[in-house]
């Protein structure tokens, strides 16, 4: 398989960037092909917090933490480009922002306009955790849906490494409504 990758220096450290589609990046810091209990983050893109610095969200906090620990220890984070809004898309997580701004919490602003409370799918990690021939990961998560989606998909978690990211004022009920209705641990 012909994946083009390339050096990518970031504040973070120097990566080496591969991209397996306009979806699917994986950003790699070390030697990682052959190894085990690798340290992993499955990130999905979120536009209004990463690019435009949202603060109801932790997102982009989770991205630059995971980034922050890969760079010291060595690992990969696989970025899913296709998940805005828990897999609503942009458009529909702009017009769940209207609802929550009318006293919605996110799930209920998802239901409000006909999709569940999470659409990802983690399928696609799989095919990157093969190619660099990873049979072992150590996930850097909080949300058990993740991980049980990834288990169910064949991919082994020997440890959950936990992202909390203190809650702000913006983020705050975010932060609750994830933990109370989604499971999250926070």
């Amino acid at each position: 398989m012909n994946i083009p990758k390339a050096v990518l220096p970031t504040s973070f450290g120097q990566f080496t960037i591969y991209s397996f589609s306009d979806d699917l990046i994986a950003l790699v810091k070390g030697d990682i092909f052959n190894t085990e209990n690798i340290l992993v983050r499955v990130h999905s893109e979120c536009l209004t917090s990463e690019i435009f610095q949202s603060l109801r969200c932790d997102c982009k906090k989770q991205l630059d933490k995971s980034l922050e620990l890969i760079s010291k220890e060595g690992g990969l984070l696989i970025y899913l480009r296709n998940q805005e809004g828990r897999g609503i898309g942009l458009n529909n997580k702009i017009k769940a922002y209207e609802l929550q701004d009318g006293g919605l919490d996110t799930v209920d602003a998802n239901h409000q306009l006909g999709f569940a409370s999470d659409l990802r799918s983690y399928k696609e990690v799989k095919k990157i955790l093969d190619f660099f021939n990873i049979k072992k990961i150590r996930l850097l998560t909080n949300n058990p849906d993740k991980m049980d989606q990834l288990s169910t998909n064949g991919v082994i978690i020997t440890e959950r490494i936990p992202l909390i990211i203190p809650p702000s004022e913006h983020s705050k009920n975010y932060l609750t409504t994830k933990k109370d209705k989604l499971g999250h641990w926070l």
